[in-house]
């Protein structure tokens, strides 16, 4: 089974740990990233892990740069299962303060980027009637965040966004589901803590929101992607699966 896996600067840790999924589940990865060296990295550890991986770089907002590197992902590999993982933050900001060059940055990658991602692969997996598109949604694909407005706009576009790829590629054999985590110890999760006057208070203090009590592991949303990717989820699509320890039920 062959893997393209888009990521983003700040999704780096979350790849390198979707790394060992890769290994266990797909025999080649096809690893892309706006970041070279965090792609290499990645890449590496795969290797390291004793899989099969190839780095392409990928600026996931251009859609004919796409296209290109899906192309010779799949004359190289094929193409079986696709995780849109690119992903942006924007620091702390009411609507009516959020400028309009983070809108346009943050919509670019976090909508644009997984849209891209589906026009460019849906084409092959159809083709081949069979294949998972799994896209990294948030917490707030279903809860509005205060002052992250434009990431709230975006992850609840990319849930909605995923079930009409469900709906629509489910005749030609093509599931599509969301991942949706909470506060995950990643870059991109430490983002808003940094913003924070003291960053290490502020996580405690957001780890005592949940039922759990702790912030999530980047390995704990790697399995549930690649749950979503294999077998076991067959008759799962369009589906928004929440990785975030109880807290959108507390």
């Amino acid at each position: 089974m062959n893997l393209l896996a888009p990521c983003w600067r700040y999704g780096h840790r979350l790849c390198q740990t979707l790394s060992r999924v890769y290994v266990s589940s797909y025999h080649r990865t096809s690893m892309t990233d706006i970041n070279d060296d965090g792609g290499e990295e990645t890449v590496a550890a795969i290797k390291e892990a004793g899989g099969d991986a190839v780095f392409h770089h990928l600026d996931v907002t251009d859609a004919e740069e796409f296209d290109a590197v899906v192309e010779t992902a799949v004359d190289e590999y094929g193409l079986d299962g696709v995780v849109n993982n690119a992903g942006v933050g924007h620091p702390p900001a009411t609507v009516e303060n959020v400028t309009d060059t983070t809108f346009e940055y943050v919509v670019d990658v976090n909508l644009r980027g997984v849209w891209n991602g589906c026009q460019a692969t849906l084409p092959h997996l159809k083709e081949q009637e069979s294949g998972a598109i799994v896209n990294v949604g948030s917490l707030a694909s279903f809860l509005g965040m205060a002052r992250q407005s434009v990431y709230s706009l975006t992850k609840g576009a990319v849930l909605n966004f995923t079930r009409a790829v469900a709906a629509e590629a489910g005749r030609d054999g093509v599931r599509a589901n969301a991942v949706c985590p909470g506060f995950i110890e990643t870059p991109l999760g430490n983002q808003y803590f940094d913003s924070k006057d003291d960053p290490e208070a502020a996580k405690e203090e957001a780890a005592k929101q949940y039922p759990l009590k702790r912030l999530g592991e980047p390995e704990e949303v790697a399995d549930a992607i690649a749950f979503l990717l294999s077998e076991r989820s067959s008759f799962v699509t369009g589906h928004g699966l929440v990785v975030d320890g109880g807290f959108s039920v507390s």
